[in-house]
């Protein structure tokens, strides 16, 4: 029997789905599926019929991190070997920048649906995404230091970002399962929603990101990105050219006009605009 691929991706009406795709492994990280991830991302990153981005995982888990039974299989995570291999590095190097990095980086914004655990490598691919719903089946765990490993996957960066270096120490020391209005208090969840209406919510928000002011919402992102490594003033210097930039657009002008007349905006430079 043909195997599924272990990313799924489709576009419909803006929004651009990436679904990791190994449920029987509760979407354990593959070869495939990381070269299938950063393949798509780098597609999704240049496409006209992209406005917004949902990454999510099949079955009842979003995804949980490293494939802990193949390292079992292969001798460890180092295949047995008594010395690190250097082309080893480089290639996760590699696989790391095409996936948390591109998500992280992504010109569009990027919201996570996660319907399940998002642990070890995992939780650096949810962190990563801009936003993220979820359940309260979902689970955030770190979850390294239960299989003797320091950590991939830029998941003590962003942890650090997120939720501050105290706290991060204590999830990455102690791997706690946080779940439910802790992930939203801690900021690893924006919205918890049933898990019946996930779905339908997360689609919601994804639409309304797509039909928003598309120009807008990626300066907005390169501001973000910027303001953690830069001061006040330098941040309000890079942040002028595209606060004008955006002041010649079409979406600008339209939202400006529909303010006036107390109507909702539409964005005509949106996704749907070749």
């Amino acid at each position: 029997m043909e195997q599924e691929p272990h990313v799924l991706s489709e576009i419909a009406d803006g929004v651009g789905t990436i679904t990791l795709n190994r449920a029987d492994r509760r979407n354990a990280l593959s070869v495939e599926m990381i070269e299938g991830l950063a393949s798509t991302l780098d597609a999704m990153s240049t496409s006209s019929d992209v406005g917004a981005v949902v990454i999510r995982g099949a079955g009842r888990a979003f995804c949980s991190g490293g494939d802990v039974r193949d390292f079992d299989e292969r001798g460890g995570e180092g295949n047995g070997a008594e010395q690190v291999d250097l082309d080893a590095i480089r290639a996760q190097q590699e696989h790391q920048r095409r996936t948390v990095g591109a998500l992280h980086r992504f010109p569009k914004p990027v919201l996570a649906s996660i319907g399940g655990a998002a642990a070890g490598a995992g939780l650096g691919l949810a962190l990563a995404a801009d936003l993220r719903i979820g359940t309260p089946r979902s689970v955030f765990a770190t979850a390294f230091a239960g299989v003797g490993l320091a950590g991939d996957f830029g998941a003590a960066w962003l942890l650090h970002h997120l939720v501050g270096p105290a706290k991060a120490r204590e999830l990455m020391f102690l791997s706690p399962r946080v779940r439910g209005e802790e992930a939203v208090g801690l900021g690893l969840l924006n919205w918890l929603v049933e898990e019946d209406d996930l779905d339908e919510r997360t689609a919601q928000l994804a639409r309304q990101l797509a039909e928003g002011p598309s120009h807008a919402l990626e300066g907005m992102k390169l501001n973000l990105l910027e303001a953690p490594l830069v001061d006040l003033d330098s941040s309000m210097d890079a942040e002028v050219p595209r606060h004008k930039q955006t002041g010649l657009t079409a979406d600008h002008i339209a939202a400006v006009r529909a303010f006036v007349d107390k109507q909702t905006p539409t964005f005509p430079q949106g996704w749907h605009t070749p």
